[in-house]
């Protein structure tokens, strides 16, 4: 059984760290953080420490940190030539120090400490500086999903970007519609069907063909009033900027 030693105990590092222990070829052995406050709210019986002196020896060392932190700790560790990977959408592998082998291991989900997370389903993106190294962070995402990508920096940058347009853009568009509806004492539930047959829909079909709505139409009349019923509104341009996209997209 590979072992291997997670750097970070946030949620990322919390939801593989369950994943990967219910594996039959990898077991977490230790967690590092350099807070204790965080080390003790990681709530599973494994070793943890926020001494880098007291690292143990591993197969993988996951580096599951803020990504504005992984180039200056990845300096920090206390070993060379191991096999150390990060797990971000938007840092380039090259940037780990060089005393060490080095990867990524990117899996491209949302993560909060008290949702439930199916790992068979999730896409894993992975990249290493040699084949070796590849073989064994393919057999650690096999372990624990059904779906892993091969994929170079620069497309794991896209790759993140698009997330952040589906998912954080998305959702906060989520807050703008019940923003609109608190203030004429509605509730969010009523718009939760609607999201849930818009998500279902690109299962089958492509965004591009489940587009609906005044802009897909090209309904002006109905964008002027929705424009002035934002006229004092902060999103009145969020719309407007959503709207002349889709009027381009689909003036043909």
């Amino acid at each position: 059984m590979k072992s291997i030693v997670l750097f970070g105990a946030g949620n990322v590092a919390l939801h593989l760290c369950k994943a990967i222990n219910k594996s039959k070829n990898f077991q977490v052995i230790q967690v590092f953080s350099k807070t204790k406050k965080t080390l003790d709210n990681f709530n599973l019986n494994i070793d943890k420490t926020n001494d880098l002196g007291t690292i143990k020896q591993a197969s993988v060392y996951i580096v599951a940190i803020s990504d504005d932190s992984i180039i200056e700790f990845s300096k920090k560790i206390p070993f060379k030539n191991r096999l150390v990977v990060h797990t971000s959408g938007s840092v380039g592998m090259e940037k780990l120090s060089s005393n060490n082998r080095r990867g990524v291991f990117y899996p491209l989900q949302t993560f909060t400490s008290n949702a439930k997370i199916n790992f068979l389903e999730i896409p894993i993106c992975i990249e290493a500086d040699n084949q070796e190294d590849l073989k064994v962070l393919e057999k650690l995402g096999r372990s624990i999903s059904n779906n892993i990508q091969v994929v170079t920096s620069t497309q794991r940058e896209h790759i993140h970007l698009s997330a952040v347009i589906v998912n954080n853009f998305v959702n906060h568009l989520y807050h703008m519609g019940q923003d609109l509806l608190h203030h004429q004492s509605l509730t969010f539930d009523i718009l939760k069907p609607l999201i849930i047959e818009t998500a279902s829909k690109i299962k089958g079909l492509r965004p591009f063909e489940t587009q609906t709505g005044p802009a897909r139409r090209n309904d002006l009349k109905t964008i002027e009033k929705q424009l002035h019923l934002l006229k004092d509104s902060p999103y009145q341009e969020i719309y407007k900027n959503i709207t002349n996209s889709i009027l381009e997209k689909y003036k043909n």
